[in-house]
């Protein structure tokens, strides 16, 4: 029979040591910890883009009772990014890929007394991927690492972390049935295979079985009305058993309907999910996991993208549970490494291979802006066409796809490579106005009408400390990311063709290189806090969209409490068609209408806000005070300086910050100024920022925008701001 035991306690951690052996000698002087664990819980969250990245140890015991059985393999779920295994001394298998799980066996090896050492490295090289990203690479034993017991016959355990069985089911819509294939790998000459109560006794040919059932009034897998879920298992004369969950569903994407599940529309609107938790990392448990999904279902996202890398298999579980549909991609990410492609394809197949059954996914992603930082040559084009071909030869039952970052010119030969393609696009944030984002969409939509196109990332920070009445792009108010999801929802509510929609982020999220918005080593995009403890009111809007199970509705602006106003606006969130408004328990205004309502009160002192929408209500405090909040402002440069450049005589004939980056750059001399200026600016945004600021389309992008609008937005002070001005005043035109 087959056991399985947590390795969890007993492990002793070293940061440094210049060996195995030299970690096996010094464990008693190691930490000890308990997994998963990582050891950038602290300082991949808090700035400088300073956190550890090196090679570190783990070392530990393995008694006599925890290596009996005839056959040992050591699964590792999880080790960033590099890992070797060494036991008694000597070295066993070497990972590269910190997302994946892999399997050694340690039956050959044993002796009377073990000792585990395992390397694992998240330091800078030019062959694994992330090596440049938005996000922290923590280092660590992150997930579970498990000890497996099987007998002589056994299932495979190595191959690509397999779990040795796969299941392909194919469905037949209007017969209501499905032929459900099945397979497995093991050394055994005979497999007993039983799926829905049928079992059928299989011959191994080199290694490999299969079995086909059909399934009459085939139960659908069908989404988040009714995610239905099969077993398929598996049994060798010896006793090792293996069994795995299935869904029968189909999947197809439209260019003009969008996506498609089980015959029908099905337009998949959701987010995007980073792995990692304030305080803790990537070194998640099974409870954390839930805890976010049960943030997923109160929003009533149908969709989930899972970035940028494998997720925990615990997590696929629970998507696959609740009918959640699933992008899943590997960290072939940002830039491309012509060193790397060997591991871009590995990943893909451990991707592949440990993640075929669940039912919740429905796409394959090559890359994430992999263009961001590196040319469109051959070399990446060969590098994503090998992809594309391992996925279809791998799973010829998903399609694959990309996110393409905005920079990317839409004729690209790359854009041809995928099955489908999506954009992430931050018009309205990073540089230029919400309404390019529709622009867009209908440009590419007009001149490519038989291409499928998605929406796979889009996002404005928010630092829930700061709040404005007149929000604006780079106040990183809640306000504003309100305003800006407002505008997204209604662009992709009036474009069905869009096969998919995922919102930049879930959760806030640690990138160390980030210092922006108030906050240090943070990705302040989420519509839940990095902590998990607060909503931001964007999170109430797409709840207010998409969750129809019970009576919802919210007052925005809990937050923003001081108010220097003779007369406030109340928005309110909610998903009933009216919604009434209560100030001091009188009875206000009632609005008829869909998703957003919004009412303008006088504020002459301070006031119990109640409103009330079908059997939902929600109350807030706001008071009148005299001047406005200084805590509530980030920027608190822009206003002055807009009121003292309105007020300040200009000299036409010589530059300023009003005038277009392109204008100021074509000059020589205004070019220099503001080269030096880019190069400064673009450090506080972390790596990625600078590694893509001489992107020729981003550039092009920039150009068109006002030097004032874009140092408002960096945070620029109000002093650096008026200095610039005074140099490029003194550079005549």
């Amino acid at each position: 029979m087959r056991k399985i035991q947590v390795l969890k306690k007993g492990w002793r951690f070293l940061k440094n040591a210049s060996s195995a052996e030299n970690a096996a000698a010094a464990a008693d002087q190691g930490v000890p910890v308990s997994l998963p664990h990582t050891w950038n819980a602290e300082d991949g969250q808090d700035g400088g883009n300073d956190y550890h990245r090196g090679q570190c140890w783990y070392v530990r015991e393995l008694s006599e009772e925890e290596l009996a059985g005839e056959c040992v393999f050591l699964e590792i779920n999880g080790a960033a990014m590099t890992a070797e295994v060494y036991l008694n001394g000597r070295r066993l298998a070497r990972h590269e890929g910190g997302y994946s799980a892999f399997r050694v066996d340690l039956s050959e090896v044993r002796e009377e007394k073990n000792v585990l050492v395992l390397s694992v490295s998240n330091e800078s090289n030019d062959r694994v991927y992330p090596q440049k990203a938005d996000f922290t690479f923590y280092g660590g034993l992150y997930r579970e690492v498990r000890l497996i017991t099987v007998p002589k016959e056994h299932f495979e355990m190595l191959q690509d972390g397999t779990p040795g069985i796969k299941v392909t089911p194919r469905v037949d819509l209007a017969n209501r049935s499905a032929v459900v294939t099945v397979e497995t790998w093991q050394n055994a000459e005979n497999v007993e295979i039983t799926v829905n109560g049928q079992s059928k006794a299989v011959s191994s040919t080199d290694g490999h079985a299969q079995a086909e059932f059909c399934l009459k009034d085939v139960h659908l897998w069908d989404g988040l009305e009714d995610p239905y879920l099969y077993i398929a298992s598996a049994k060798l004369p010896g006793g090792d058993e293996i069994s795995t969950r299935f869904g029968c569903r189909v999947f197809r994407c439209d260019p003009e309907k969008g996506f498609f599940l089980n015959g029908r529309s099905y337009p998949l609107r959701g987010v995007s999910r980073h792995q990692d938790r304030k305080g803790a990392g990537n070194a998640l448990c099974l409870e954390d996991h839930k805890a976010d999904m049960e943030i997923i279902k109160e929003l009533g996202a149908n969709t989930l993208r899972l970035a940028h890398y494998q997720h925990a298999q615990e997590f696929y579980d629970l998507c696959d549970e609740n009918g959640i549909v699933v992008w899943a991609e590997i960290p072939y990410i940002t830039m491309h490494m012509k060193n790397g492609r060997d591991n871009t394809l590995c990943q893909m197949r451990e991707l592949i291979t440990q993640c075929y059954n669940h039912p919740c996914i429905a796409v394959w992603g090559l890359s994430n802006e992999i263009t961001a930082a590196s040319a469109v040559d051959e070399d990446l084009l060969e590098n994503h066409r090998l992809l594309n071909e391992l996925c279809h030869r791998l799973d010829p039952t998903r399609l694959t796809t990309m996110a393409n970052v905005f920079m990317l010119e839409t004729d690209s030969p790359i854009l041809e490579i995928p099955d489908i393609n999506s954009y992430n696009l931050y018009f309205g944030w990073y540089l230029g106005e919400l309404e390019q984002t529709d622009e867009f969409f209908d440009e590419y939509h007009a001149r490519y009408p038989e291409r499928v196109i998605g929406f796979s990332e889009y996002g404005a920070d928010a630092n829930p400390c700061f709040h404005s009445s007149s929000p604006e792009k780079g106040d990183y108010t809640e306000e504003y990311q309100a305003l800006y999801h407002e505008h997204m929802l209604r662009m992709i509510e009036e474009r069905p063709y869009l096969w998919a929609t995922h919102v930049w982020n879930l959760f806030d999220f640690a990138a160390d290189g980030r210092d922006e918005g108030g906050k240090h080593g943070e990705n302040q995009k989420g519509l839940v806090s990095f902590d998990r403890t607060l909503r931001k009111d964007a999170f109430y809007l797409y709840k207010a969209a998409w969750n129809k199970k019970e009576a919802f509705v919210h007052l925005c602006g809990k937050r923003y409490i001081n108010r220097a106003e003779a007369e406030t606006e109340i928005k309110v969130y909610s998903n009933q068609p009216s919604v009434t408004l209560y100030v001091d328990d009188v009875e206000l205004a009632v609005q008829t209408g869909r998703t957003v309502f919004t009412f303008r009160i006088p504020l002459p002192g301070e006031h119990l806000i109640r409103v009330e929408a079908g059997t939902a209500s929600d109350t807030m405090c706001i008071r009148r005070v005299s001047e406005p909040d200084d805590s509530y402002v980030f920027n608190k440069a822009a206003a002055s300086v807009m009121n003292w450049f309105d007020a300040e005589e200009t000299d036409p004939s010589c530059f300023s910050i009003q005038d277009t980056l392109g204008d100021l750059k074509a000059h020589p001399e205004a070019g220099r100024v503001i080269e030096q200026m880019m190069a400064q600016g673009a450090a506080s945004r972390g790596e990625v920022a600078e590694s893509v600021k001489d992107n020729p389309a981003l550039q092009r992008m920039m150009s068109r925008m006002t030097l004032i609008s874009l140092l408002k937005q960096a945070g620029a002070d109000e002093q650096s701001m008026k200095q610039m001005n005074r140099i490029l005043q003194g550079i005549r035109k």
